[in-house]
C-alpha cells in the first residue's frame, strides 16, 4: 500500500470576476497580504499530512510552476498537468489523476481558489466509513446582506449582521476513490456528470463543516480576507 497522500489542486481558473488582477497571473496566483490563494492552500494541504499535490493547470500555469518548482521549498512533492486545450475541471481531474500511482486508493480534490482551515480527519472517516465513491465537503450558503427580524406588530426588533442561509453548498473540497476515475468525463465539469450519478446511485457522502472557509470570487473577498488574516482572526496553517 503507498504511504504517499496526493492531492489535485484545480489551479485552471482565469479569474474574470477579478480583473484587472488577473490579467497578468492566474487567479489561484493571486496574492492575499503577500502569498497566492494557492499558497494557503497548499499550507493546509500539507498540515494534512499531504506528500504530493498535482497542479491543475490552464491560464497562465507556468506561473503556478514557477512558484512551486518541485516543492521541495512548501514541504510536498510537486507535480504538474497543464492542459493545451480547456478540459472543464472534469476532465482536468482526470487528467491529472493518471499522473497519481495506481496504488493510491483515496484522492484528496480541491479547487485552487478556496481557502479553509476544516481538519481533514473527519471527512476521511466520514469517506471511509461510508463507503461512497466520493465524499464532498459542504458549508453554511453565506447571506450577502443582513437581516432584519420584525414581530408580529411589524415592529423592528433586531438586526443580524451577513449570516448564513438554512442551506448548504458545495465547499470545492473532495475526497476520491481511485475508481471515479473512468466515471469522470474526459471534457466537462464533475458536478454535472459524475456527482449527479453517483448522487442518483446513493454513493456520494456528504459532510458538514462549520470551519472557516471562502472561495475567492471578487475583490471584495480578497479584502475581508486579507483584514482576517492581517488581525489575527482567522488562524490558516503557515501563517
Amino acid at each position: 500500500m503507498n504511504d504517499r497522500f496526493f492531492a489535485l489542486s484545480i489551479a485552471g481558473g482565469r479569474g474574470e470576476r477579478l480583473r484587472p488582477v488577473t490579467d497578468n497571473r492566474p487567479k489561484p496566483m493571486v496574492e492575499i497580504d503577500g502569498k497566492p490563494i494557492i499558497g494557503y492552500q497548499v499550507d493546509w494541504m500539507r498540515a494534512q499530512g499531504v506528500t504530493d499535490v498535482v497542479f491543475l493547470c490552464g491560464y497562465m500555469g507556468k506561473m503556478i510552476e514557477d512558484y512551486f518548482d518541485d516543492g521541495t521549498a512548501h514541504g510536498i512533492t510537486a507535480h504538474y498537468s497543464f492542459e493545451e486545450t480547456p478540459l472543464g475541471r472534469g476532465g482536468a481531474i482526470k487528467r491529472g489523476l493518471s499522473l497519481v500511482p495506481e496504488d493510491v486508493r483515496d484522492v484528496l480534490v480541491a479547487n485552487g481558489d478556496i481557502i479553509t482551515n476544516q481538519p481533514l480527519d473527519p471527512i476521511i472517516d466520514l469517506h471511509q466509513t461510508s463507503g461512497a465513491t466520493g465524499t464532498m465537503m459542504l458549508v453554511p450558503y453565506p447571506s450577502q446582506y443582513g437581516v432584519v427580524e420584525s414581530d408580529d406588530q411589524d415592529v423592528v426588533t433586531r438586526f443580524i449582521e451577513k449570516g448564513s442561509l438554512p442551506f448548504w453548498i458545495n465547499a470545492g473540497v473532495y475526497l476520491f476513490k481511485r475508481q471515479i476515475e473512468p466515471l469522470l468525463p474526459d471534457v466537462g465539469d464533475h458536478e454535472t456528470t459524475t456527482f449527479q450519478d453517483l448522487a442518483n446511485e446513493g454513493r456520494l457522502a456528504a459532510y458538514r463543516s462549520t470551519m472557516a472557509w471562502t472561495s475567492i470570487e471578487s475583490p471584495k473577498d480578497l479584502s475581508d480576507i486579507t483584514d482576517q488574516i492581517r488581525e489575527g482572526r482567522l488562524a490558516l496553517a503557515g501563517s
